[in-house]
């Protein structure tokens, strides 16, 4: 329905009627469907209808919204590329994909070694209003290759230990992701009031929702290229939204820069995805502006959220269930398993198992996860890290979120990553780079070391600690650990670390 839902909007939204403020200006329906109109064309043109796969460099703009309507609506299939990387690494994940089309900004699409790496692929110049070819297209006969029936998206996850990997959404996710999650188009017309607000990259699952969703519902959407306070500040004052979706960094500026509580009177919540959020920064929220922070979990791999509080939930147990990452969404059921595969009584801690239609797997089979959790009497979800991103030390076992959690202790941290080190003795070992709180007195490396002594296994303190400016992130702003290591690597090599 989701696919039939896009094509009525394209087909039968008003003309003059806004659809997408972006940067103070609205973006009208009509020229979304001449975005939509032009590609489509061009698509045809080529011989890639149906089921083929389209290569999208996202980027939060309108045009590139625009195209990824049309392409789930005339039943294709999105292959997403980030705009955010660097061009060699865009090259690289292009060539990998070998799409039969490449769909991207003209900047995006200079960049060193883009085009190249598209090969014989259709290449498609995303144009504010409109898509245009650098020369005649020249019809083709797909090859098996070019087509993904059943395949809503394959979507980049956010690489925060390697490469980003891809990972197939299939209709049947995506639609029922919709139905537990969004609200149901209007039954009275083809939209409903409201504007919503949304920041997260859309090249992500996070940003992927926070902008088809409203869209789905009826809902205009304001879109901003990335969260920047004023420019935020600014849009809430425009729309006097109710809620909005903020992660961790973005609370914490908030909270830093002491916005004044009327500019954010309109907000009631708040959710917070793509990484934990410290109860302390939902405490900060709730105590200093009412607004209730909202954590949800979930993953690429199900099509968005599979937990999560909600606003009855989190006025009744946040008290006593701060960490928690809520309950599970409506169609979702979770079990915690031991080794042996035997789920596990409440309060136990095991491997997180999912069984949902939006599963890869379908509705009636458990799928594992690699996370480490526990579901207490009353339901909720408590992640505790991922099993496998045990540093094994030397035959010890080190687990990055007990050193993040110690390091945090510190009063002077306000947030801590942890990596692991390659080491010719001992295989890995674990390094860390901290971010200290605004104004604060910074310690040495070795006091932070000294400090996870008190807290933590001598196998579990890191060999180094870097203070850094800001720890690195990826576009749905988790940690890099990649980027992270490359870090501390130039931070020891300067002698900043002892």
């Amino acid at each position: 329905m989701f696919r039939e839902r896009f094509r009525d909007l394209l087909a039968q939204a008003p003309a003059d009627r806004e659809a997408i403020d972006f940067e103070g200006q609205w973006t009208s329906w009509g020229t979304v469907q001449s975005v939509a109109r032009s590609l489509d064309n061009a698509l045809n043109e080529r011989g890639l209808g149906e089921a083929a796969r389209v290569g999208l460099i996202l980027e939060n703009r309108p045009e590139h919204v625009a195209a990824l309507l049309e392409i789930l609506a005339s039943g294709r299939t999105v292959v997403t590329f980030s705009g955010l990387q660097p061009p060699a690494r865009l090259a690289a994940d292009i060539a990998r994909a070998a799409v039969p089309a490449v769909v991207g900004r003209p900047q995006q699409l200079a960049g060193e070694g883009v085009r190249e790496a598209a090969g014989e692929a259709l290449v498609l110049s995303l144009l504010a209003d409109r898509v245009s070819a650098s020369g005649p297209i020249e019809p083709v006969v797909p090859t098996p290759e070019d087509l993904a029936p059943g395949i809503a998206v394959e979507m980049l996850t956010s690489g925060t230990t390697g490469p980003p990997k891809r990972v197939l959404l299939r209709e049947r996710q995506f639609a029922t992701a919709l139905a537990t999650s969004v609200p149901n188009p209007p039954s009275d017309g083809l939209f409903r009031s409201g504007t919503t607000l949304v920041v997260t990259p859309i090249v992500h699952i996070g940003g992927f929702w926070g902008a088809l969703s409203p869209i789905y519902a009826g809902r205009k959407i304001c879109l901003l290229p990335r969260f920047e306070l004023e420019s935020w500040l600014e849009a809430v004052e425009r729309h006097r939204p109710r809620a909005t979706g903020l992660v961790p960094a973005a609370l914490r500026t908030i909270l830093q820069a002491e916005v004044p509580a009327e500019k954010l009177s309109s907000i009631q919540v708040a959710t917070s995805g793509t990484t934990f959020c410290p109860p302390e920064l939902i405490d900060s929220m709730l105590d200093r502006y009412g607004i209730r922070v909202l954590p949800t979990y979930g993953a690429t791999e199900f099509a968005g959220a599979i937990a999560l509080w909600s606003l009855p939930l989190h006025e009744k147990y946040w008290e006593t269930k701060k960490g928690a990452a809520g309950r599970p969404v409506p169609g979702v059921e979770l079990r915690i398993t031991g080794p042996d595969g035997n789920p596990l009584p409440a309060g136990e801690q095991g491997l997180l198992e999912v069984r949902t239609a939006q599963s890869p797997l379908g509705a009636d089979e458990w799928q594992r996860t690699s996370d480490l959790a526990a579901l207490d009497e009353d339901g909720f979800l408590w992640i505790h890290g991922r099993a496998d991103d045990a540093i094994i030390r030397g035959g010890f076992k080190v687990h990055p979120e007990t050193v993040r959690l110690a390091l945090e202790r510190h009063p002077a941290v306000r947030e801590a990553a942890v990596a692991p080190w390659a080491d010719e003795r001992l295989g890995a070992v674990p390094v860390a780079g901290v971010e200290l709180e605004p104004g604060a007195v910074a310690p040495s490396p070795q006091e932070l070391r000294d400090h996870c002594r008190e807290l933590l296994l001598p196998y579990e303190v890191p060999l180094h600690v870097v203070i850094v400016d800001e720890l690195p992130r990826t576009p749905s702003h988790k940690v890099s650990r990649v980027d992270l290591l490359e870090q501390i690597k130039t931070a020891l090599s300067s002698e900043v670390a002892v």
